[in-house]
């Protein structure tokens, strides 16, 4: 084994560990260096000189040993030498309670009988501060804001061996920040805050107090933004500078007013026709106000005001956009509600009324703005008609004829409901129809018409209509006469009422009928001694005839749909009163009178035939009247003979007659004009001849032909 090593001394430069010096042993590889103290032993391998042995506890006593080592074992420990670890370092608590000091402080260390502090720029720049103390803590002042100093810390004990040193970089707080500025962005209810950076600073913290709100911004650089401010309020913004040692005051508050909100309890109305009335609340901080009003149409107008409410003149049918702005001078406030407000439609002031009928009118108009369906109202004594539709025309039926009405056309529209200040007209309806209820005959060609008058201030016009044309008459009361009229026509009369409204409908119309006409022509022929011929032309509208002759002697009447009658029981030589009446179908008479007729003059009677000497005969009769004129007549077939004898006579001689011939005596009153009367009785009388003259004259009897 190696010889045993020599300590030469043994002394404690840390509180945890002794060093020992010892002098080389020939042939040692190692050494084991051991320290004991109390209970406590600790070794160490260490190869040379010197060696330390660590792990020991402060400020104790330690007896230190060395032993020699090689492959040949362990040398004998060697003497020990006593040795005392140093005092251990404080342990310190530093802190910058403000920007220009920093604190320091720690715990007592055992055997320590006092301390020193030093404290020097971690820069170098400036001089270093050196306190000693018997005291745990002392504070370091006028030191510069915001600066990294270095401070170092150890104990000593009563020989003033100084122990373990301490050493901790320290910063002190930094400054408040200078030059604050705000800058207040209106549109976006934010601010940045700037300032200059102040020396030390790591991070700093914005914070802007209204009330009990407090908003803050941390940043390392030196602005900030503070987001989501609210309209309406001030805010007092400080600015904190922050380090690892702490914060520096805040700066002196700044004010910030922000812009006002928008107004509210906003209020539309139309205080007066075609004008709104815009009001609101006032809201803090609000300066002055602007209110700016829109139509559909894009027209925006404006108004400035200071108080609270506006007025702005407007049109019916828009529909106005309406905004409120308040302003100060951190600027216009934001963007609060937009309110639209449409006023009233407009209403039809150009409406025509035309009338379809007496109850029934056709209005129409042109359309008019913001009106989404239009009323038409009627309002006359007897009642109300309504009519809706979205179209721009209406028609109101159902009125009431020969009446006024109120009409008014209203406009609605679903945002403001109707327009109740639209004008009316008044419409007269045309007159009611009157009803016809009599007509009569006042005289020949004369129809009167009565009909019941229902109407004020109208005309009536009264129409007869058939095939012979059309007949007028008119008046402005209850009657009027047709004049005129065409005898045996049919007419349909009807009645219609006219005013300055209008004309009203037809009345109900009345078949009339004209009685028939009289026939133009009559002819009378007498027949026979007794019977006599009537013919006439047809009379119009006549379906029988009724004629009479009459006279003192009597009378004779036929009754026929023909134009023609025969007439019995006539007697010759009277003068007739001549009638004739025409009978419609309907029974409608007309009275026909026409000139007197005479009737013929009566035949004569005892018509002889008597011979007279020289081929002469004589022709007897009775006369009927000693006036009458009498005409004789004798054919045969030698010859035709004609004898008038003077008036009053009653006899006829005729010369010169062939004998030995049938001859047809006639013997007729002679009339004035017109021919001879072929209807008296004829004899038939044979003359034979005697020699060379006229022999007996023999009566062969009365011809067929009478």
């Amino acid at each position: 084994a190696p010889d045993i090593p020599v300590i030469d001394q043994a002394y404690s430069k840390l509180s945890n560990s002794i060093t020992a010096e010892w002098r080389a042993v020939p042939g040692a590889t190692s050494y084991l260096l051991s320290a004991q103290g109390g209970d406590s032993f600790i070794e160490t391998v260490v190869t040379n000189s010197p060696g330390t042995v660590t792990g020991l506890k402060p400020a104790t006593l330690y007896r230190i040993t060395v032993r020699s080592i090689n492959s040949g074992g362990k040398s004998q420990p060697s003497r020990f030498r006593k040795a005392k670890t140093v005092l251990a370092a404080p342990v310190l608590s530093v802190s910058s309670p403000s920007c220009d000091s920093i604190a320091v402080s720690w715990k007592a260390v055992y055997m320590a009988a006092g301390f020193s502090v030093s404290l020097v720029r971690s820069d170098g720049l400036g001089r270093m501060l050196k306190e000693n103390t018997t005291n745990t803590s002392l504070i370091f002042t006028n030191l510069d804001p915001g600066t990294l100093y270095t401070i170092k810390a150890y104990a000593w004990n009563v020989n003033g061996i100084p122990g373990d040193d301490f050493t901790y970089n320290q910063r002190t707080s930094p400054n408040a920040p200078v030059d604050v500025q705000v800058a207040f962005n209106s549109a976006a209810l934010r601010a940045i805050v700037s300032w200059m950076p102040t020396e030390g600073a790591l991070t700093y913290s914005v914070t802007a107090s209204s009330g009990l709100l407090k908003l803050k911004c941390n940043t390392s650089s030196a602005s900030c933004m503070m987001p989501s401010l609210q309209c309406g309020s001030e805010y007092y913004v400080s600015v904190t500078a922050y380090n690892d040692a702490g914060f520096s005051k805040p700066t002196d508050a700044i004010s910030l007013k922000t812009v006002p909100c928008a107004p509210v309890n906003v209020s539309i109305e139309e205080d007066e026709p075609d004008h709104l009335l815009v009001s609101w609340s006032s809201v803090s901080f609000g300066h002055y106000y602007v209110v700016f009003v829109k139509n559909d149409d894009g027209l925006e107008v404006h108004c400035n005001t200071s108080h609270t409410q506006c007025h702005f003149q407007s049109d019916c049918g828009f529909t106005y956009f309406i905004s409120v702005f308040a302003y100060n001078k951190a600027g216009q406030s934001p963007l609060g509600d937009v309110f639209n407000y449409t006023t009233a439609p407009c209403c039809p002031s150009d409406f025509r009324a035309v009338f379809v009928s007496s109850d029934t009118v056709h209005v129409t108009w042109t359309p008019v703005r913001g009106a989404e369906l239009y009323g038409t109202r009627a309002v006359g004594w007897n009642g109300v008609v309504l009519c809706n539709d979205t179209a721009t025309a209406c028609t109101l039926s159902a009125l009431q004829c020969g009446t006024q009405y109120s009409i008014t056309v209203y406009s609605f529209s679903e945002a403001r409901g109707s327009n109740t200040s639209c004008a009316s007209k008044y419409v007269a309806t045309a007159p009611c129809s009157p009803e016809i209820k009599n007509i009569s005959k006042e005289a020949l060609s004369v129809i009167s018409v009565h009909w019941q008058s229902n109407n004020e201030e109208a005309t009536y016009i009264v129409t007869a209509r058939g095939e012979a044309g059309l007949w007028h008459c008119t008046s402005s009361g209850n009657s009027c006469a047709l004049i005129n009229l065409p005898c045996g026509s049919a007419f349909s009369v009807s009645a219609i009422a006219r005013s300055p409204a209008g004309q009203s409908l037809p009345s109900y119309s009345v078949p009339l009928e004209t009685a028939p006409c009289c026939p133009n022509d009559l002819i009378l022929t007498q027949v026979t001694q007794s019977v006599t011929n009537i013919s006439w032309s047809v009379g119009m509208g006549a379906q029988t005839y009724v004629t009479t002759l009459e006279s003192p002697r009597g009378h004779a009447k036929c009754h026929t749909l023909r134009n023609y009658c025969l007439l019995g029981c006539i007697t010759c030589s009277t003068n007739y009163t001549v009638s004739l009446k025409a009978i419609s179908e309907t029974g409608l008479t007309s009275s026909c009178t026409y000139q007197g007729y005479s009737s013929s003059a009566c035949c004569p009677s005892g018509v002889k035939l008597y011979r007279l000497g020289n081929n002469g005969i004589r022709v007897y009769w009775r006369a009927a009247e000693e006036t009458i004129n009498y005409n004789t007549d004798l054919h045969g077939s030698k010859g035709n003979f004609t004898c008038t004898p003077s008036t009053g006579l009653s006899h006829c001689d005729i010369t010169e007659i062939p004998c030995g011939d049938v001859y047809t005596v006639v013997v007729s009153p002679v009339t004035d004009n017109g021919p001879k009367l072929t209807f008296c009785p004829k004899k038939i009388y044979s003359v034979t001849c005697s020699g060379s003259s006229v022999g007996m004259v023999i009566y062969r009897g009365k011809s067929n032909a009478e």
